[in-house]
């Protein structure tokens, strides 16, 4: 029998810094990384791509070898083909952005997704995963479960700096109330909506460095003492 795999579920809402925070906590604890946001993403592109919009379709597509994930430097990345093609770029394209939310709201996506995950991560023996619903759907079993998050202004202007450039107080209102909108469609879709389950660990991060907040859930894995790397 495969042992169970350790996996650290880090889930909250869009720009909470769920990916970047899982990348570092997972290299600090020797485990591989996986960003389950990218899988939707990645569906959302081939849509796009392909000029699909059921999701019978788009999940055919994908299965007839168009996506698959791949282990790369402790992560598990998504790529396209039979070449493994590096499509980082395009999934994260303003057009993927936009659209991400409606095809990750369809049942058979998300069907899909989990379901590669479940298989990924035994075979990987662990990791962390960040997402929406790692914690109360994918691996409601998870070892440690973390709900990060941040005020929609701490969001915004941190997404807003990522893009480069310091953003104006008009700029950072706008893109949390873009934020905002997203909160509320992923809380209120009907298939796996965006919650803290309520075993999860609340993060706050609004007044938190980065630095902290990966030092804080490096810590709350080694105090349970999970089995890592």
């Amino acid at each position: 029998m495969m042992p169970t795999p350790t996996v650290i579920a880090i889930d909250g809402p869009s720009a909470s810094g769920k990916s970047s925070t899982a990348a570092a906590v997972a290299a600090q604890l020797d485990m591989i990384h996986v960003d389950t946001g990218a899988l939707y993403r990645a569906l959302t592109w081939l849509a796009l791509e392909r000029g699909l919009e059921d999701a019978a379709a788009i999940v055919d597509a994908a299965d007839a070898g168009s996506l698959h994930l791949t282990p790369r430097d402790r992560r598990l990345i998504v790529v396209a083909g039979e070449n493994e093609d590096d499509i980082e770029e395009g999934i994260r394209s303003e057009r993927v952005t936009a659209g991400v939310s409606a095809v990750a709201a369809m049942p058979e996506i998300r069907s899909w997704v989990n379901r590669r995950l479940r298989v990924a991560v035994r075979a990987s023996g662990g990791a962390v995963l960040d997402g929406r619903d790692i914690g109360t759907v994918v691996f409601p079993d998870a070892a440690l479960k973390v709900f990060l998050t941040a005020s929609a202004e701490a969001r915004a202007r941190r997404r807003l700096v990522q893009r480069g450039g310091a953003p104006e107080p008009e700029e950072v209102r706008l893109e949390a109330e873009l934020l905002a909108a997203r909160d509320r469609v992923d809380a209120a879709r009907k298939e796996a909506p965006l919650r803290q389950g309520h075993d999860a660990i609340l993060v706050d991060t609004t007044d938190m460095s980065f630095e902290a907040q990966v030092a804080r859930i490096v810590e709350l894995a080694r105090d349970r003492g999970l089995p890592l790397g």
